[in-house]
């Protein structure tokens, strides 16, 4: 019999997120049955693009003002009594990390998370992990009764659709949250940005602590990134420093990028921020210490001071423009 797999679905305006995607057609592949669950007020909005990617059926649930973590884990409670699914998938995201995280301790059932790969052995259901900052693969097998309960890093599956029709919307009723649902939205603030999103972009440059101080982060990143049609980002060491903000970070605490080009400006390399690249098509390096470890995963590297090297390169593409 075929597994009933789920997806703890996400929306980015009135469509789903990149990640809900990538899970779908993961999800199409290792089981047989495909349904989502959804915590918003648009899910007609997006029951078309869900079918697409495989989902035959979505349970929505309006959150009220009420944190989508707390409202999807405490309805999803009641609709696996129901439905007895095999897999639920998180996002590794705000709220899959926080529906899951809640879900686990309701069911009181253990969840593997930061996964990037998902496999059946026979019976068995394996989700492939990383370790010691991303320097140990690891598979991890479930145990125990379904059902299995796992976060996945975005980027981790190319999102493919299937040609399916549009889900079935089953609308739920919102769930007695208790003093949980005492905490409120009370507004929304969207990240502002010139050019694409972080983690969707063909081309990311990102900063790290070899461009000397915050006030070259705007004339030597930005510059280029807009430069290229890309996005900026940066690693952790300047986001912990405060030269950018937090939603510009690359690595295993912050976004994973799988762009065409990745250009890391003054970046060292340290395991935590490649984890969140190295998937990268192409990836350029530039840093004045030449044992650098971005080098040993780069396919073109330049050893140099950054501040002389990249005005050096926009100078030479302005001039091609």
């Amino acid at each position: 019999m075929g597994l009933k797999i789920w997806v703890f679905a996400e929306a980015d305006g009135d469509k789903p997120a990149s990640s809900t995607l990538e899970l779908l057609t993961k999800a199409r592949e290792v089981g047989e049955t495909v349904e989502a669950v959804y915590v918003g007020s648009n899910a007609d909005a997006l029951a078309g693009t869900l079918g697409e990617y495989g989902a035959s059926k979505v349970y929505a649930v309006d959150p009220g003002g009420v944190l989508p973590g707390v409202v999807g884990a405490t309805a999803l409670v009641d609709l696996l009594a129901a439905n007895s699914p095999d897999i639920v998938l998180f996002a590794q995201s705000y709220d899959g990390r926080d529906a899951i995280s809640l879900l686990s301790a309701k069911l009181d059932k253990p969840v593997l998370t930061n996964g990037f790969t998902l496999r059946l052995d026979g019976d068995k259901v394996i989700v492939g992990t990383q370790i010691f900052g991303g320097n140990t693969l690891v598979d991890a097998e479930f145990e125990g009764e379904a059902p299995f309960l796992a976060a996945i890093r975005p980027k981790s599956f190319a999102a493919e659709p299937s040609g399916g029709a549009a889900a079935a919307v089953e609308t739920v009723a919102a769930p007695d949250l208790g003093r949980a649902g005492e905490a409120k939205v009370l507004e929304t603030h969207v990240e502002e940005r010139e050019g694409p999103k972080l983690e969707e972009a063909v081309v990311v440059v990102s900063g790290g602590r070899g461009l000397g101080s915050a006030d070259n982060y705007g004339p030597l990143v930005d510059d280029l990134a807009k430069l290229l049609h890309g996005a900026s980002g940066a690693s952790r060491a300047i986001v912990d420093a405060g030269w950018v903000p937090y939603a510009k970070q690359v690595g295993q605490t912050g976004k994973t990028v799988k762009p065409k080009l990745y250009v890391a400006i003054g970046i060292s390399g340290a395991t935590q921020h490649m984890v969140g690249m190295k998937g990268s098509d192409n990836i350029i390096a530039i840093n004045k210490d030449g044992e650098a470890p971005i080098f040993g995963i780069a396919d073109l590297g330049v050893v140099g001071d950054a501040t002389k090297v990249v005005p050096k390169l926009i100078e030479a593409l302005r001039a091609r423009s």
